[in-house]
């Protein structure tokens, strides 16, 4: 019996990641850099429709689809035919992403389909929850596409300070701190809500974690790209992102034919976005907006767009002090920041400590 606690231990502490942190793009080493994501194999679906049969790896792309809340939880996503089902499926999502609704797996929609992306979901069984409705600030007439978790949780009303943490086996380094800290401020910036790091854990309100895998809450992470990060709706607080991307701490600008630009991600963007799901908003489809769902490898986005703030506010009220302007910035920015010299990379390091002392346990146990 105890041999099994402590190989369940062994089991949760390989989730925990040893992340990779680097102080700006220019600093990824080539050798981390991956040729393609595993998303990239949908390319070969290029021209697919309704009525093909037997497509290899369709099946595949089903999973996506359903993954992401395109499909019913009871579609089966196992055969490799191209049904209704599914080109009602890719229909809804062009038209999430602005693409032309053809239910084509067409090459626009396949190049949508293999960017990095937030892992919450689009749509809830097929249905899109992206709203598209008419809006009114002052005298200017919009189409508002913020959205909300089905039945708008929000974290109750009253409580305006809330507290953050960081995994502490994860042992992140201050520019990570940093980043988090303007993430969490740009919500502050136009909303009633102020945000303070805890030093307990487990005390905070919210609980950010960096993982690798399968880590226990049935969204396990796949690898490089792909999946980044995912977050709860209020009030549940919990922030996983992939510890096997290389994340960037401070980057500025980056060339777009620069090698790191394949891979690296942007700490702060991708924080900025899941902080929103945190505080209950879903996915926009506006391109511009953080709570847009994918981002470029390469790039930075970390202004709130005004999709962001008005769904927000129309959760918490606005900032007293909040004078109508953030400061924007290009949706999404190309860091090329220098630095020079080798490359720095921040390594979190508790999680070695912690596997030692549990395979000394397990030691005593066999």
């Amino acid at each position: 019996m105890k041999f099994r606690m402590v190989l369940l231990l062994l089991m949760t502490i390989n989730s925990l990641s040893s992340a990779h942190f680097y102080p700006n793009f220019t600093s990824v080493p080539a050798s981390l850099l991956p040729n393609a994501s595993a998303w990239y194999a949908f390319k070969k679906l290029a021209g697919c429709h309704n009525g093909a049969k037997s497509v290899d790896g369709l099946n595949n792309l089903k999973k996506y689809f359903r993954y992401f809340g395109y499909l019913n939880s009871s579609y089966n996503d196992s055969s490799n035919d191209f049904d209704a089902t599914l080109e009602a499926a890719v229909k809804t999502y062009q038209l999430n992403f602005n693409l032309n609704a053809t239910g084509e797996l067409d090459a626009p929609t396949l190049a949508q389909i293999v960017r990095p992306r937030c892992g919450n979901p689009d749509a809830v069984d097929g249905a899109s929850t992206t709203r598209r409705r008419a809006s009114s600030a002052g005298n200017v007439h919009a189409v508002a596409h913020y959205s909300f978790f089905p039945g708008r949780p929000r974290w109750p009303a009253g409580r305006t300070r809330l507290t953050y943490a960081f995994l502490p086996e994860n042992g992140v380094p201050d520019g990570v701190r940093a980043a988090f800290r303007r993430a969490f401020g740009r919500w502050a910036e136009v909303t009633p809500l102020t945000f303070a790091e805890a030093d307990s854990y487990y005390g905070a309100d919210i609980r950010v974690g960096f993982y690798i895998g399968d880590h226990g809450d049935g969204e396990p992470f796949d690898g490089v790209l792909g999946t980044l990060a995912h977050a709860f709706s209020p009030p549940a607080g919990r922030l996983h992102l992939d510890g096997d991307e290389a994340w960037v701490v401070d980057g500025g600008y980056l060339e777009p034919e620069s090698a790191a630009a394949a891979a690296a991600v942007d700490l702060e963007s991708v924080a900025v976005h899941e902080i929103g799901h945190l505080l209950g908003l879903g996915h926009s489809s506006v391109e511009e907006a953080i709570m847009y769902p994918t981002i470029s490898t390469g790039a930075r986005r970390v202004e709130l767009a005004g999709d962001d703030i008005e769904g927000i506010q129309e959760l918490y009220g606005s900032n007293p002090n909040y004078n109508g302007s953030t400061g924007q910035t290009p949706r999404e920015e190309r860091d090329m920041s220098g630095g020079g010299g080798a490359p720095r990379p921040w390594r979190c390091r508790g999680i070695l400590l912690l596997e030692l002392f549990l395979f000394s346990l397990l030691l005593l146990f066999v």
